[in-house]
């Protein structure tokens, strides 16, 4: 009886992890990197693993009340310098987030208390997968960027140390250096059905 118990409960856990996979789709891998690499030419390993991890993490790890939310964005609203630059972008190969860049609110096309409140009720809305599960389907999308052999810059670097700090049981990361020189990326995450329901419509 025990022994049915256990392999009830390992296929119980196997189930789980294969719905926490997300991304078992090459095709949609491989447009979703063409689609980074063609609009922002100096991107790294790194810069791609961050919209990969976003669309299955969402903004969650940036968030740890409302009154800081608010604090952080006002501050770097005030950095917003550059209006033409991509309004939104869908985040990894699902799209369950949109970035939406600050030049919005600096625009005056959205709001500042609706893009914020947006971002806020986005925290939750997926749920994300274990860390494991994630490094488990990140080493899969990587496979699928190294057969497509882009010149990216120092990618070999960036993928041991993704895989080194997937390890740890982190997933977190920042945009690369050469990312931030380029392009001084300033966005919030919103998840795909409050962007499309309510930021979309007020950007096109």
């Amino acid at each position: 009886m025990q022994r049915i118990v256990y392999t009830f409960l390992l296929l119980i856990a196997f189930v789980y992890a294969q719905a926490q996979t997300k991304c078992f789709d090459a095709d949609k891998v491989r447009v979703a990197v063409e689609r980074m690499v063609a609009d922002y030419p100096q991107s790294t390993l790194q810069d791609i693993y961050k919209s990969f991890f976003q669309d299955n993490f969402g903004p969650g790890h940036a968030v740890s009340d409302s009154a800081q939310a608010a604090a952080w964005l006002n501050g770097e609203l005030a950095r917003v310098e550059r209006l033409d630059v991509p309004m939104y972008e869908p985040t990894g190969c699902n799209g369950n987030y949109y970035r939406v860049s600050l030049a919005a609110i600096a625009s005056g096309r959205v709001q500042l208390d609706a893009l914020l409140s947006a971002f806020l009720r986005s925290v939750h809305v997926v749920q994300p997968s274990e860390v494991e599960v994630w490094a488990k389907e990140w080493e899969q999308i990587e496979g699928i960027i190294a057969a497509m052999e882009l010149p990216l810059p120092n990618y070999d670097a960036d993928a041991a140390a993704i895989k080194e700090m997937l390890a740890t049981g982190h997933y977190a990361v920042h945009h690369s250096r050469l990312y931030n020189e380029h392009y001084a990326p300033h966005y919030r995450i919103i998840a795909k059905d409050i962007f499309e329901k309510e930021i979309l419509p007020l950007l096109e």
